[in-house]
């Protein structure tokens, strides 16, 4: 029986075998390289606009001038490129550097469970990861010398979607290398994996209903919930599911003893488990906004009086799944409600997909609030009529006087010094880094 001191010493021989060829990767430093440039022309441009938007509105300009709207989303946006086209050659690369040179062999023949093994190079990729996030830090330590507000809670909101995204494609990319007997074949698996995810999000836009449903677990359905600082327990619990199902599967096919037929039975028992898992945790209660504006909730006043009502809420909206108030609908104020009533009772009414030849039926567009038996109908879908046909079925008005709009943080700065860190320095010094990293492996070469 191994001793969990010896465990230990295992395990941190794999991390460090892992990080030497991660070090080796050529493509490992070309991705840490056009980092720098990706952030910097997202946060360049992101600031330019900032500033602009800032000068024409002046003060008061509201969740318009947002630093997390207009800063974060959008300079951290160039992860969500990096986890789709960088990111899965350095992974697949790592993830079967061993199995293609015959050294996985040896590897087994150490007693070390194979989940170790692919724990040890996935977290040698998130660390790789962090690396390459620390262009999100020398934007926002530019942002800050430009008289630019940070509020950290934001910013951790942003930086953990991104995470997740991040694990979430290395665990596709470590399934894809485990199963296939090639790089580049894996490599195609995980590109169609991706771009099968964006038509799913496309369905989800132009026919909603199920399509809605599965969406909410493509990656950039998550990313955009933190990008909004919004932080629910049930994206996070459903991500980490997946991930660790990944990892799982991955780790199952590469007992090269056992076989296929046993391999496949237990990846798809893995994955109907991470499955199930990720869609229970819908259920699971727990949000909350960190945004300075709200920009996924209604007011204090407001949520409190929500969560006063005491009878049944449904609402009936004549909607088609393509028509776009409904989605306006559903994505805004209905998903806001949600989260303070989980017992809203929403149908959508429609007869056709599109709702184009219903334009004649005088019911068509009607949303229908009932509040314990009380109706009450309107036909707007902003968040402010909304609320408002829900209090008056409710029959309630609740004093929302002391509510503070958000102000905004107007900021009119030009982005000095970002093109030289960014395009200049920061590539300069992944070069560097390289090139000493090279002539450490050189004598062991010899």
């Amino acid at each position: 029986m191994r001793s969990p001191s010896r465990s230990r010493s295992a395990f941190a021989w794999l991390v460090r075998k892992e990080w030497r060829e991660l070090m080796a990767s050529p493509a490992w430093w070309a991705l840490l390289a056009l980092t720098g440039p990706l952030v910097g022309v997202s946060f360049i441009r992101a600031v330019s606009t900032y500033s602009e938007i800032s000068e024409g509105a002046g003060t008061g300009c509201g969740a318009v001038c947002s630093p997390l709207l207009g800063i974060w989303a959008p300079t951290f946006a160039a992860y969500e490129v990096i986890a789709i086209f960088l990111l899965p050659f350095v992974a697949i690369r790592i993830m079967s550097s061993d199995r293609q040179s015959g050294a996985l062999k040896l590897e087994l023949q150490r007693p070390i469970a194979n989940i170790f093994r692919v724990a040890a190079k996935a977290l040698v990729l998130m660390l790789g990861c962090l690396i390459a996030g620390a262009a999100g830090l020398v934007a926002i330590g530019l942002w800050m010398s430009y008289g630019g507000p940070v509020s950290w809670p934001e910013v951790g909101a942003v930086a953990i979607g991104h995470l997740l995204n991040l694990g979430l494609t290395i665990a596709v990319a470590g399934v894809a290398a485990a199963v296939t007997d090639h790089p580049s074949t894996a490599a195609v698996v995980t590109l169609a994996f991706t771009v099968g995810m964006r038509i799913v999000e496309f369905a989800s836009a132009v026919y909603g209903g199920a399509w809605t449903w599965i969406a909410r677990f493509a990656p950039s359905a998550m990313v955009g919930e933190f990008s909004h600082g919004l932080l629910q327990a049930n994206t996070v619990l459903a991500a980490l599911a997946l991930v660790v199902g990944g990892f799982y599967v991955a780790a199952t096919w590469l007992e090269l003893g056992a076989s296929v037929k046993a391999r496949a039975r237990r990846s798809l028992l893995a994955g109907m488990a991470a499955v199930l898992v990720a869609v229970g945790s819908g259920w699971l209660p727990g949000s909350r906004d960190v945004s300075e504006a709200r920009l996924s909730s209604f007011s204090e006043s407001a949520e409190t009086a929500l969560k006063r009502l005491d009878k049944p809420v449904r609402i009936e909206a004549h909607l088609a799944p393509e028509d776009p108030r409904r989605v306006d609908l559903e994505r805004h104020a209905l998903s806001k409600i949600k989260r303070v009533i989980p017992t809203l009772d929403v149908q959508f009414v429609s007869r056709t997909s599109t709702g184009l030849f219903e334009q004649t039926d005088p019911s068509y567009g009607e949303i229908r609030y009932d509040v314990g038996g009380r109706r009450v109908i309107g036909r707007a879908t902003t968040d402010d009529a909304v609320l408002e046909a829900v209090f008056e079925a409710a029959d309630t008005d609740p004093d929302r006087s002391h509510d503070l709009a958000f102000a905004g943080h107007p900021v009119i700065a030009r982005p000095v010094g970002a093109s030289l860190a960014f395009y200049g320095v920061w590539p300069s010094l992944a070069a560097l880094a390289a090139w000493l990293a090279s002539r450490q492996r050189a004598p062991a070469s010899l």
